[in-house]
């Protein structure tokens, strides 16, 4: 487990982490604050969840929310129920 921040980078704000956990849990993801402050791979995954949303707020709260952890937004996360999460490649 490797910390998300360093002494170096400022912590994102309480506000910011929490919007983030309450839009996720709208779209029916739950997320640890305190797993999400403390692992970076966590965080990703979380982050790659959020990227893959259809929901534009929570999409865009990432993007916030992985700047302010000052890592690149991850490429989203397959859907649950999607092609691609049933590991169904199209034209193979």
């Amino acid at each position: 487990m490797s910390a998300v921040t360093t002494p170096e980078q400022p912590a994102p704000s309480l506000v910011e982490i929490i919007d983030f956990k309450w839009l996720m849990a709208g779209d029916g993801h739950r997320v640890h604050v305190e797993h999400l402050q403390a692992d970076r791979d966590y965080a990703c995954a979380c982050l790659a969840l959020a990227a893959g949303s259809r929901v534009k707020a929570l999409r865009d709260t990432a993007a916030r929310l992985a700047a302010s952890l000052g890592m690149p937004l991850p490429a989203p996360a397959p859907r649950a129920g999607s092609p691609a999460a049933a590991g169904i490649v199209r034209g193979a």
